[in-house]
């Protein structure tokens, strides 16, 4: 088993603690694992992506190769359209519609949505709504791994345990907002 993933977002969104739940889970049920990231702007606002690999067996590398990736998993949609290139002809795109507009010329909704879905296999979450609703905005990355879970090689319960780990020094209550986040994009990605 081989499963690579792309993680793209705008800084401050989460994306390296998305990919780090994703690696602690993986590494949990003794996958083998190598990430790499680069962080782009090292302020918010500032393209962030991170290649993520997990194995059963040995990987050499910790980029992914174009055309080659499992997943592209975005925090904002007109990131996941810039990684497409990385995307396998049968990986799936698992994106948020919500976009950070940090640029005069952003591309309408009705336009980047389009390109999105005429892809093959496109999830889109309305995660900041979502996560929201969980009790945070601040949960969105949480939705969006709980959207990538119907498709990553990982128990959704391990990923659930990886994220109580992650947010215990935080208290209950972000522990069980950031759980229904994760439940909530679950859900949404069956639609």
């Amino acid at each position: 088993m081989k499963f690579d993933i792309m993680l793209a977002g705008v800084g401050g969104q989460g994306v390296l603690s998305l990919s780090s739940i994703i690696a602690f889970t993986a590494m949990k049920e003794r996958l083998h694992v190598k990430q790499s990231e680069v962080h782009g702007m090292s302020q918010r606002g500032g393209s962030v992506f991170s290649h993520l690999r997990l194995s059963d067996g040995f990987i050499a590398s910790d980029l992914i190769s174009l055309g080659t990736a499992s997943m592209i998993l975005s925090m904002e949609p007109l990131e996941s359209l810039r990684y497409v290139p990385y995307l396998a002809p049968d990986g799936v795109l698992v994106t948020s519609k919500n976009p950070v507009i940090n640029i005069p010329n952003y591309l309408p909704e009705e336009a980047y949505l389009k390109a999105i879905r005429s892809l093959k296999n496109s999830v889109v979450v309305d995660a900041e709504s979502l996560a929201k609703e969980a009790g945070s905005s601040l949960a969105t990355n949480m939705v969006m791994i709980g959207a990538a879970s119907q498709h990553l090689p990982l128990e959704p319960e391990k990923l659930a345990d990886a994220i109580k780990v992650r947010f215990a020094s935080k208290g209950d209550r972000v522990v069980e907002i950031n759980l229904r986040a994760f439940e909530a994009g679950r859900e949404a990605a069956k639609l």
